[in-house]
């Protein structure tokens, strides 16, 4: 039996062999509590975001607001969302994977162009294990996500995917493309390392 804690969400989560019972599961559980206890309390809480908080997009700071209106409303650097805050943060959902599909197209066909290579297709999702993926057939998927990073560090991941293109691999020679793509990249994996978990704890959820 093993428990894992989730260094994006703090989530918990219990494996179990077959033929353990959910009593024998539970009692083990219990006799670690602590250890789960102590690791959560150095976990960052997540932030249910909403009006009065600052969040970034596409490498703009922007102030959300309460708006009277039904709809989102863009304003310089604030963002209004419509009341009840459950409606504004869909809307607002809503408008990060607009903006999100619009930057990760234009710099996947920014790199793609580059390198001289078409993909096939570009899909958004809210992945937690990986930041973007290119399939042998060409297929683009990004975590929708990306939009909350630097611009530099969204750029960073398409030129990475897109050099998949050319290289079903992390061998040097797919570095090299990649560096051709993009330049230097060291700084650009090391805050995805460090600072991509954060954006996993912006929730839009109650």
């Amino acid at each position: 039996m093993t428990l894992r804690i989730s260094r994006l969400d703090g989530v918990v989560t219990l494996t179990i062999p077959r033929g353990v019972s959910e009593r024998e599961a539970m009692a083990f559980a219990a006799e670690k509590q602590d250890w789960v206890l102590g690791h959560l309390s150095k976990h960052a809480a997540p932030t249910l975001i909403g009006p009065g908080q600052t969040l970034n997009v596409g490498g703009q700071a922007f102030q959300l607001t309460e708006s009277a209106g039904k709809r989102l409303l863009i304003q310089g650097d604030q963002i209004a969302l419509p009341m009840p805050q459950e409606k504004g943060r869909v809307h607002l959902l809503a408008w990060l994977r607009e903006q999100a599909r619009a930057e990760l197209t234009r710099a996947s066909d920014h790199y793609a162009e580059k390198l001289g290579r078409s993909y096939a297709r570009i899909t958004l999702r809210d992945t937690r294990s990986r930041w973007g993926s290119c399939s042998s057939a060409g297929a683009l998927m990004y975590s929708w996500r990306l939009i909350l990073a630097p611009k530099a560090v969204l750029n960073y991941v398409a030129a990475h995917e897109v050099a998949h293109l050319q290289e079903m691999n992390h061998s040097p020679a797919f570095w090299k493309v990649v560096e051709q793509l993009y330049g230097p990249h060291k700084e650009a994996r090391r805050w995805l390392r460090h600072d991509g978990p954060s954006l996993h704890r912006i929730r839009f959820d109650a």
